[in-house]
């Protein structure tokens, strides 16, 4: 597993909300929502997003943007227009004064908006759940990047456009696929980008050493590792793995794995019923009792404080 996929191990694509909008001007959405990740694909006219602090962004057929949450911002047709519709968690949707549009920009199948003919259409793809593994990537991301069409050369956008609207068997599925298929491509193009500035664990990855040994405590975390065992695996002695891996990465290969267990721990705790004992045995801890005084000395709460927050 890399960095990527435990990014979709958190907050993975499980039900998530897509919608097409399709909207004429003037027009402009307040998204509070506070969802951890959004996805904006642009497929026709353009768009503005307009965050609460930093820089405003124009969105041209083809880019894609990816908000980093909870903080609101603002989609419209051009800065200047104020809010006519704010939408608050749980997708609900509303007008400024607080009055109900849910059925009022119903346009069809997962399409919503103000005209069926609108000058703009965009996909948006919501991750609505917070899951620990991602976190140390989504610290990584600014709260707004942005993808421009020429950046990248990637047939998703135009599929998720077809699969969006068809209401088949299983096409929930299809479309969580799509859209954690479309979110690796876009990460992938933007990590390569010189101003994304990735971080060192991210880059790590490419070195053939200290790659090899991240992949191997990402596959199997339970494994009772040591810096001697990853130092055969990847065929370097103990101090050379130990100076190459915290030079790259920024932490020594113990500390890099109580982070990834602990991480995997908190996903575990709250998106599944297993026990505590059993949920410190998946990640590699033998006993309850030492899986609560890593999470208590690392996170601050004990398994269940976490569990119940």
């Amino acid at each position: 597993m890399d960095v990527l996929a435990g990014l979709l191990d958190g907050p993975r694509a499980r039900g998530a909300f897509l919608l097409r909008s399709i909207l004429n001007p003037p027009w402009s959405l307040r998204i509070q929502d506070r969802a951890p990740l959004t996805l904006v694909a642009m497929m026709r006219g353009q768009a503005w997003v307009i965050p609460d602090h930093g820089e405003t962004v124009r969105l041209r057929p083809g880019d894609v943007a990816i908000m980093r949450g909870p903080d609101p911002y603002t989609v419209a047709d051009d800065p200047a227009t104020p809010p006519q519709v704010v939408i608050h968690p749980g997708q609900h949707c509303t007008t400024p004064e607080g009055e109900s549009l849910a059925q009022e920009m119903d346009l069809g199948v997962r399409t919503w908006g103000n005209s069926p003919d609108g000058s703009t259409v965009m996909i948006t793809g919501t991750y609505q759940m917070h899951g620990e593994i991602s976190r140390r990537l989504l610290a990584a991301l600014p709260a707004l990047l942005v993808l421009p069409e020429d950046a990248w050369d990637c047939p998703l956008i135009p599929l998720l456009g077809d699969e969006i609207v068809k209401d088949e068997p299983g096409q929930a599925a299809v479309l969580d696929r799509l859209l954690d298929l479309l979110l690796i491509a876009v990460l992938r193009a933007w990590f390569s980008r010189p101003e994304a500035e990735a971080p060192a664990w991210y880059r790590a990855h490419s070195d053939p050493v200290v790659g090899r040994a991240l992949r191997m405590l990402h596959n199997n975390p339970a494994h009772p590792w040591t810096v001697a065992a990853l130092a055969a695996g990847t065929g370097v002695s103990r101090a050379s793995l130990a100076r190459r891996f915290t030079d790259l990465v920024g932490e020594s290969p113990m500390a890099f794995l109580t982070g990834w267990r602990l991480a995997m721990a908190a996903d575990l705790l709250r998106e599944t019923d297993a026990t505590i004992g059993a949920v410190a045995r998946q990640v590699g801890y033998g006993s309850s009792f030492a899986l609560s005084t890593a999470f208590k000395r690392v996170l601050g709460v004990s398994p269940q404080e976490h569990r119940a927050m």
